[in-house]
């Protein structure tokens, strides 16, 4: 791979990164959203990235997760069932935070990598100066 292809690999990761950043900002956003009028609550959303032909990253598709519902039992809640039972979103907030350390870490090693290309051909056009 040349060098100037590194950055087409680091770019296209930084960008799926960031996607699922965003994603999981997402999902934090909706994590108390209740079950109302019928319509169900927010379903966690997964994004599933794949490698392209040139060696980079690119999003393939976003996935929602089909675990249960969270169920809360709340008699004074206006939105509860016949069973006095409220549905909540399968939004784990901790699993999120726990995925969003993880994307933004590999986020900031795509940054590392795409500097440090970027320095290597500097020196190289450095070396050519002499």
């Amino acid at each position: 791979m040349s060098m100037l292809g590194t950055f087409g690999v680091s770019a296209s990761a930084l960008s799926a990164e960031r996607f699922r950043m965003d994603l999981i900002s997402s999902n934090l956003a909706n994590a108390n959203t209740m079950r109302v009028g019928g319509i169900d609550p927010y379903r966690r959303k997964m994004v599933v990235l794949m490698e392209d032909a040139e060696g980079g990253v690119r999003i393939q598709r976003v996935v929602e997760d089909e675990s249960p519902f969270r169920e809360a039992i709340e008699p004074d809640n206006p939105y509860r069932d016949k069973d006095n039972k409220v549905y909540y979103s399968n939004v784990d907030p901790i699993s999120e935070m726990v995925d969003m350390i993880s994307a933004s870490r590999a986020y900031e090693a795509n940054i590392q990598a795409f500097n440090l290309t970027k320095q290597m051909l500097q020196s190289v056009l450095d070396i050519g100066r002499v």
